[in-house]
């Protein structure tokens, strides 16, 4: 009884001040200026690549959870043409997984924040209660980075992302820019015009995080077929930063949990 007793009354609040400095360093991770410090979040550049071809190349300039800047050159595989595309100068991208990453962050640290200091924890299932909820923030955290959107082709078709270049994509090129794992991504579709006469049978591919080759999709009066597919990369270190923290403080999460329950289940299975 003493040992629960000092469980509760110490060694929650230590894991709970642990865990408050490891969120907050993944919160500063995210590199966004708090709401009114007007601090200006610095830009980083980054080259995206792919091993064994050159097809697609860029440099892609984040600001916190937005790209302001995208640069882009593809070689068109049927005539080696080379295509050049950059952001125009009044758009930004926001990457919305970065964006809700950070605010279900900002809601574990304050459901670990929001108590009086010298607050004291009475029973073992309100310190259960208080990790599930903190775990959900983070588990939610993680699968906002670590699981893209499934998108359809015509979603992407419609997305203000294919108004943000100059000059303007033609309309056999599409493009999604996506968050996976610790990596910024950028796939380029190339498109073939399905003619009214082809004896293909055609079947509307549904959401997918990436589509293949062959994927099939009518969009604007017109059907069209995927004919090639190009995935670019680069990985960002302070996303990389980021899960480790997650995964970490979800560690710790478990690990509390785990002593709670071990003298719970001594107090409702002692003898009498």
């Amino acid at each position: 009884e003493e040992e629960f007793k000092w469980l509760l009354q110490e060694e929650v609040h230590a894991v709970l001040k642990q865990l408050q400095d490891i969120l907050k360093e993944a919160y500063h991770r995210f590199a966004l200026p708090a709401s009114g410090s007007g601090g200006a979040v610095k830009q980083e550049n980054f080259v995206l690549s792919t091993s064994g071809t050159d097809q697609v190349k860029g440099v892609l300039t984040l600001q916190g959870d937005a790209l302001c800047q995208a640069d882009v050159n593809l070689k068109m595989p049927r005539n080696n043409q080379l295509l050049h595309f950059a952001f125009r100068e009044d758009k930004q991208w926001k990457l919305q997984q970065i964006q809700d990453a950070r605010n279900h962050v900002n809601q574990a640290i304050y459901l670990l924040m929001n108590r009086d200091v010298n607050y004291q924890f009475k029973t073992g299932s309100e310190v259960l209660k208080l990790m599930d909820a903190v775990m959900l923030q983070l588990s939610r955290a993680r699968n906002r980075l670590t699981t893209p959107a499934t998108l359809t082709l015509p979603e992407i078709a419609s997305s203000g992302l294919t108004k943000m270049f100059t000059p303007a994509l033609p309309p056999d090129i599409l493009v999604n820019f996506y968050i996976n794992l610790n990596k910024l991504c950028l796939t380029v579709y190339q498109l073939h015009v399905l003619q009214p006469s082809t004896t293909k049978n055609f079947k509307p591919a549904g959401g997918s995080i990436l589509h293949n080759p062959g994927a099939m999709f009518e969009f604007g009066n017109q059907r069209y077929e995927v004919s090639h597919v190009h995935k670019v990369e680069c990985v960002v270190p302070w996303l990389n930063d980021a899960l480790v923290f997650f995964t970490v403080s979800l560690q710790l999460c478990q690990q509390l949990k785990d002593k709670i329950s071990v003298f719970s289940s001594y107090w409702n299975y002692r003898p009498y």
